[in-house]
This record gives structure tokens, C-alpha cells and sequence, in this order.
């Protein structure tokens, strides 16, 4: 299979070199030149996956027409923030097949990625491919399962093909919205869970308790937009909430860690110097939620913490102030 993967930062490169090791011919795309030569050159990606070597096999092109016509008999993966989703879809092939890696709700409009696709482009079999997973493990080869959802099955099946193999375990799913909310929402808990993780005074109890109501915020959003219950509790429910809220490499825990020490957000992303999803995501994740009546208190909290409203500690008192209530799976 001819598989293109646009985007050259962690994920899509690690995705790329799993592809590749599953014996498909695989084009990684930069979108800057000068990224793509230091690539081809090196054989390195230094900035986002610098451990991993990239064989002589994997092509690499910052040419979106060479990059278009590789992937346009096989599989585009679309490896760009979520910012760069709707611009990545309009530029595909017509009859192409593509299915995204990033995690999020669009700014601006609040739509889920198969929402943008669903108004950008109606003519593409499109889907996602989330679950706990950071990219460098992957690119070790280390073991990890994915899910791949689309209302296509055969695109779903296909996601199997391209990655599925001895370290790599890749499931299918027809709940596209229950895998996008997963692994959106999950960013921002991570976020809420290194703020709790970093503050003095407060333990691993307090953490399941946010990792465990912070499923629950997940679940009623999930279901509000058509989701079923069970994906929560599969790969891009529990599962990536769970490493994304407690693994050292996550991303957005780091930055509820410097927050909680104190650290501006400003200085956490720039000692980050990566994306944070849930940075991005988290006050258009609450904005949806209040939109469709559902109560997100964790989510708001975090929002009022990266929007300077409220201090880390205070969030904390807001949040276990909460009357108390009877619990259920979804309450």
C-alpha cells in the first residue's frame, strides 16, 4: 500500500516508521523545506523525535504535489495539529482516502474532526486513528494499540493493513465521535491532573478521584454528540485518558505540573516547546459542552486556571467545594 503521511512532527513520523516497518512504501511530508532537507540529510528528526532513525525507504518531500500523488491510489494520514485539519482535507485528491491523527475540537467553529470533514469535504472516506500512545514509543517499536474509526469500514480495515503488526495492534470502530471526544477531552484532564499532581498537600488519592469524574465529563459530552458509551470505556476512553493524565511524556500533564509550580502559562509552553493540545482545545471543549447543556466543572476549572481567572490551588477548592451528590457512571 502507498501510504502519505502529512505531517512531519512526532506522531506522523513515528507513524510513518511504523508504517514502513509493516512493509508498505510510505512519503512523510514536510511542510517546511529546510525541516524536509535537514530529514533527508540526517536522517533524523531532531526537533520531535530525535532518538529515532529514519531509513533510506521512508521518502520525505516537502512538495504537497508529490506528497498528493503518492497517496492517491492508497492512504493519507493527516499527522497537523488540529488547526491544520480542515486546510490538510481541502487539499487532498478527489476519491482519496485519509484518516487524521490529531485530537481536538476546531477553534473558532467547535466541530469535531469528522464535522470539519463532514463541511469540507463530503466526498472523502475519511476517519481517525487515536488511543494511548505517545510517539516515541512507538518509533521504538515498543508495544501499543490504536483504534481507527470511520463510518467506512473498509477505511477502517485499511488502517489495519498499514499498521498492524507485531508491536503495533491497530482496532476498528464505527463510533467516530466517541473516539474524537476521547481523545480530545483526555488532553484536558491531563492538564487538571498535573496541576493536582504538582501541588504540595494533595496525593494520589485525589488524583483517581479527578481521573475517574474527569471520565465522567468525558462520557456525557461523548454521549450529548452521539457517541455510545461503551468507546469510553475502550482505547480512546479510559485507556488515553489514563496514560495521558499519568505518563511523564505527556505533553499537556507537564504544563499542569508548571502551572502548579507556579510557572506562567507562557513559560510552561516555552520550556514545552511543543504543541499542547489541551492548551488549545480546552475553552472550545467548554464552550461546546455549555452549548448542548453539559456540565463540565473540571473542564471549566482548567479553562479559568490557562485563562488567568484562578490560581492552581484555588481551582482545586472550587472543584472539591462542589455539593455532594449521588454518584453514577454518567452523574
Amino acid at each position: 500500500m502507498k501510504i502519505a503521511v502529512l505531517g512531519a512532527g512526532a506522531w506522523g513520523t513515528a507513524l510513518a516508521l511504523a508504517a514502513l516497518a509493516a512493509g508498505h512504501a510510505v512519503q512523510l511530508w514536510a511542510r517546511d523545506a529546510a525541516q524536509a532537507d535537514a530529514l533527508r540529510v540526517t536522517r533524523r528528526n531532531a526537533r520531535y523525535l530525535a532518538d529515532a532513525v529514519l531509513p533510506d525507504a521512508l521518502g520525505i518531500t516537502s512538495e504537497l504535489a508529490e506528497a498528493q500523488q503518492h497517496g492517491a491510489a492508497g492512504l493519507f494520514i493527516i499527522a497537523t495539529p488540529m488547526s491544520g485539519l480542515r486546510q490538510a482535507l481541502l487539499n487532498l485528491p478527489e476519491g482519496g482516502s485519509a484518516l487524521w491523527l490529531c485530537k481536538g475540537f476546531e477553534a473558532g467553529t467547535g466541530l469535531l474532526g469528522h464535522e470539519v470533514a463532514r463541511a469540507a469535504r463530503p466526498d472523502l472516506a475519511c476517519g481517525v486513528i487515536s488511543g494511548p500512545s505517545f510517539a516515541q514509543e512507538v518509533a521504538r517499536g515498543w508495544p501499543t494499540a490504536l483504534v481507527a474509526a470511520s463510518h467506512t469500514p473498509a477505511l477502517a480495515q485499511a488502517a489495519v493493513t498499514a499498521f498492524h503488526g507485531s508491536a503495533l495492534r491497530v482496532y476498528t470502530s464505527a463510533d467516530v465521535p466517541g473516539v474524537e471526544v476521547g481523545g480530545a477531552v483526555k488532553n484536558v484532564m491531563a492538564i487538571a491532573t498535573g496541576i493536582v499532581d504538582g501541588m504540595s498537600g494533595v496525593g494520589l488519592n485525589a488524583r483517581a478521584a479527578l481521573i475517574t469524574r474527569g471520565l465522567a465529563e468525558m462520557t456525557r459530552l461523548g454521549l450529548a454528540l452521539g457517541a455510545r458509551p461503551d468507546t469510553f470505556m475502550g482505547l480512546s476512553g479510559l485507556g488515553d485518558l489514563v496514560l495521558t493524565a499519568t505518563g511523564d511524556l505527556s505533553r499537556n500533564r507537564r504544563v499542569g505540573l508548571a502551572l502548579a509550580a507556579g510557572k506562567t502559562l507562557a513559560q510552561a509552553l516555552d520550556e514545552l516547546g511543543h504543541v499542547a493540545e489541551g492548551v488549545l482545545t480546552a475553552a472550545t471543549v467548554l464552550a461546546r459542552a455549555q452549548s448542548l447543556g453539559v456540565d463540565m466543572p473540571i473542564t471549566a476549572a482548567v479553562v479559568d486556571v490557562l485563562q488567568g481567572r484562578l490560581a492552581p490551588a484555588q481551582a482545586m477548592v472550587t472543584l472539591m467545594s462542589r455539593q455532594a451528590r449521588s454518584e453514577s457512571a454518567l452523574g
